[in-house]
């Protein structure tokens, strides 16, 4: 019997903002002190997105993700240096390879009022089970409620990264009674544990929190959220330097010098978990043909589309995981640029002379410049991209649609472990509404990607998702583009803001002076 309990401590999240942080005009996240001045009621967030839903269960996007981490919480928390720390649980114990048993803490309270209880745990993940988020959970055979504070976790196979798992947004807590009650309509009426409260949501404008005095943390310094949804890259550098908000995600590559250059402002970047790439859809000829994707890999300037877009704020990407994820294969070359390679490929499959296709993107700007790039590359090869740009929301239902040709996406590997990297993406049995929205399946790359999932030996495990990396970069139902630095940009007034390496950035204790 293995007993676990990890008690985080102040060192630990000085730890989280020393990695996870850099500033190019500050050596820390926050800007001046407040002192004194007191501070806002108020902090501003601009991202480039609306939410999808607040059911945390029912949305996997960035612009859902960060408003819940602010509404739900974990049972688990991951600290910068990869070990985990108590949050809703207070302990765990592994009983046996297929057992985990863990105990909340008492008095925690939802947002409603309701105490929460091992039966909201249970519920919670046998309704994830059947939902959006199913492959973040599906380790899972049934839960045990042991007592009102205690339950079991009873694993359909031994796996390693459970605790990377349970420490992921989406696999936070709801109350039952509050999802039963509010039906359909619970997306719009979320409850959970979190640090901040629903308010207020206009739809393609702003989402608004407000502080839970009730919080079992504390309650927040900072009474009051608000998320503005600016689209528009350069839109959300604007904001940031006319102070009409706090804090600004995603900052464009263009953008970067003007934000460091003024003293008011901090610009925070840091490496990630995600890359970013051209998919296909495999459903579709000419892309059922393996020798056409790996023509438009060759084809794709990587180098160009990092110095000219993002002003060589990335890494040129040779296998879909990021390098910041354990277990991504170094050893793999991937497909630098060999324009006489990729027509020779082409004739090969029949295209000598191209075809004709779409690139599908959101409206992203520097989506848009890559989709520039790619187009003016396959051009060269004889392919004819005509560049759609949809609506986000849009966007990501027309995709699991498969009503696709090619299209441009991202995926940050969350938890940074190769099983949230990879199986949502590659797996056979994976949804397209999840992340295989190129209706991949390879019956090789699935057994390695299973056996990886439960596997405790680290050195076999790499073995096997060096393998897989292999056979995807292979059968090339994507052409990875690259690895890119998050940034955001803040007041220098803001206080205690840390970038996270998953995206989804927690507000907790973030301050803005007055």
């Amino acid at each position: 019997m293995k007993t676990t309990r990890f008690i985080s401590i102040a060192l630990a999240l000085a730890l989280s903002a020393s990695l996870f942080t850099g500033c190019s005009n500050s050596s820390s996240s926050s800007g001046s002190s407040t002192g004194s001045q007191g501070i806002k009621e108020e902090i501003v967030i601009a991202q480039n997105s609306d939410a999808k839903s607040l059911d945390l269960q029912a949305s996997n996007d960035g612009g859902s993700l960060n408003v819940n981490a602010q509404i739900y919480d974990t049972l688990v928390v991951k600290n910068a240096d990869g070990t985990f720390s108590p949050h809703l649980a207070k302990s765990w114990e592994q009983v046996s390879d297929l057992v985990w048993q863990f105990k909340l803490e008492e008095g925690v309270k939802f947002h409603n009022g309701e105490e929460l209880k091992a039966s909201d745990v249970k519920f919670t993940f046998e309704r994830g089970l059947t939902s959006t988020i199913s492959y973040m959970l599906d380790f899972i055979d049934s839960v045990d409620v042991v007592d009102e504070y205690t339950f079991n976790l009873n694993l359909k196979f031994p796996y390693a990264p459970i605790l990377s798992n349970l420490s992921y947004t989406s696999t936070g807590i709801l109350n039952e009674k509050a999802v039963t009650e509010a039906g359909e309509d619970y997306g719009q009426n979320p409850i959970g544990t979190g640090a901040y409260m629903f308010s207020n949501w206009k739809a393609g404008d702003s989402i608004e929190l407000v502080a839970f005095e009730d919080y079992f943390k504390g309650a927040a310094p900072t009474k009051k959220l608000k998320y503005r949804s600016i689209p528009e890259n350069t839109s959300r550098s604007i904001a940031l330097e006319t102070g009409e908000v706090d804090i600004a995600y995603d900052i464009d590559p263009v953008d970067k010098e003007t934000i460091r250059s003024n003293d008011q402002l901090v610009l925070i970047e840091a490496p990630s978990l995600q890359v970013d790439y051209v998919g296909f859809n495999m459903q579709k000829e000419p892309f059922t043909d393996v020798r056409v994707r790996q023509a438009i890999n060759y084809a794709i300037d990587r180098e160009g589309i990092i110095s000219a877009v993002l002003l060589g704020g990335g890494e040129v990407a040779t296998t879909p995981i990021s390098p910041k994820v354990t277990m991504s294969n170094p050893d793999i070359v991937g497909y630098p640029r060999d324009v006489e390679k990729a027509k020779e490929l082409l004739k090969e499959a029949g295209y000598e002379n191209g075809f004709q296709t779409t690139i599908w993107t959101n409206d992203n700007s520097v989506r848009t410049r890559i989709a520039q790039i790619v187009q003016a590359n396959l051009k060269e090869i004889g392919i004819d991209v005509a560049i759609e740009t949809l609506e986000w929301s849009s966007y990501l239902d027309r995709t699991s649609n498969g009503e696709h040709d090619m299209f441009i996406l991202g995926w940050t590997a969350t938890t940074g472990d190769p099983d949230g990297a990879m199986y949502v993406l590659f797996h056979g049995s994976s949804s397209a509404t999840a992340g295989n929205k190129f209706f991949y399946s390879n019956d090789e790359v699935s057994e390695l990607l299973d056996l990886g999932r439960a596997e405790t030996d680290d050195a076999k495990r790499q073995e096997y998702y060096y393998k897989a990396q292999e056979l995807v970069v292979e059968d090339a139902p994507l052409a990875a583009l690259y690895y890119a630095n998050d940034c955001a940009g803040i007041s220098a007034k803001v206080d205690g803001f840390v970038l996270s390496p998953s995206k989804s950035h927690k507000l907790y204790g973030v301050t803005c002076a007055i």
